[in-house]
């Protein structure tokens, strides 16, 4: 040790002492499939991907017992191999301009390069509201704009049969329909019942769109009960303290970055629709 390093007045004094700056960490980028530990949780984790939120950067972890867990890409707060890092957004070659390699969308299809607008195609895919449309934009946008399918929102399942009588749909002009609460004895069954030999009906079992994202993308562990007669968004937000109904939109929004986000039921439904509103020729 030099005699500055023991010398409490040594050195520049208007730049104050060591003990009192702030420490410099190595950076290393959150590359998936290396663990690390949060300095601060104790929590030992796999990384799974780095997520953009209203908050700022996350990375998401799994631990030994397949837990998730969201953590902020603060300074020095992460133990790599013993070492103190400040992990970084990692960026996959393959997705800059110079990356080799088949790329795949959002909806995880394989992307066309150099997609060029589309006029659109006669058929159309309806969902009920603005944050279904959203998400199914998020996930399934470049596979829609490929097939030149446009997606549009009815505002409420009750105007289905409005919609349907005027737009006539026929084996050239079809219409696919996402529908929340599909499931056996609801409203929303009963109004898709009918609907003719040119039209497909599908969706997923929960009250919302929001519950079909995945608990551990919004950083939950499960989507609370709200009892029935409660508004659902409104119960959610008050449960989880979210604020407003539009401050968890936007949670749940950030949430949705690949197909990975959704539930199973929300999948199989949109791609069924994407394939009945681009066939050639109907039956």
């Amino acid at each position: 040790m030099s005699f500055n390093d023991r010398d409490p007045y040594a050195g520049d004094i208007l730049s104050g002492h060591r003990r009192n700056r702030p420490q410099n960490y190595p950076s290393h980028p959150a590359q998936p499939g290396l663990v690390v530990e949060v300095i601060s949780d104790d929590f030992v984790g796999e990384i799974l991907a780095c997520e953009r939120t209203i908050d700022g950067d996350f990375v998401r972890l799994e631990d030994r017992h397949g837990r998730s867990r969201l953590f902020p890409l603060r300074p020095g707060a992460f133990l790599l191999e013993g070492r103190r890092v400040t992990l970084t957004r990692y960026v996959d070659p393959r997705s800059t301009p110079a990356g080799r390699g088949a790329q795949r969308s959002n909806s995880g299809s394989r992307r066309v390069e150099g997609l060029r607008a589309k006029v659109a195609a006669p058929s159309r895919i309806w969902v009920e509201g603005i944050h279904d449309a959203a998400i199914v934009e998020r996930v399934w946008g470049h596979d829609l704009r490929v097939e030149g399918v446009v997606v549009e929102y009815l505002e409420g399942l009750d105007n289905l049969p409005e919609r349907l009588a005027e737009f006539g749909p026929t084996a050239q002009r079809r219409v696919g329909v996402l529908a929340d609460h599909l499931v056996t004895g609801s409203k929303e069954t009963q109004l898709t019942r009918s609907v003719g030999p040119h039209v497909m009906v599908t969706g997923h079992p929960y009250v919302d769109i929001w519950e079909a994202v995945k608990p551990a993308s919004v950083g939950i562990r499960a989507w609370p009960k709200v009892p029935r007669g409660e508004d659902w968004k409104t119960g959610v937000c008050r449960r989880l303290g979210w604020g407003s109904p539009q401050d968890g939109w936007r949670r749940v929004y950030a949430g949705v970055r690949t197909y990975r986000d959704i539930d199973s039921t929300l999948l199989g439904a949109v791609e069924r629709l994407i394939d009945f509103v681009t066939v050639g020729e109907g039956p």
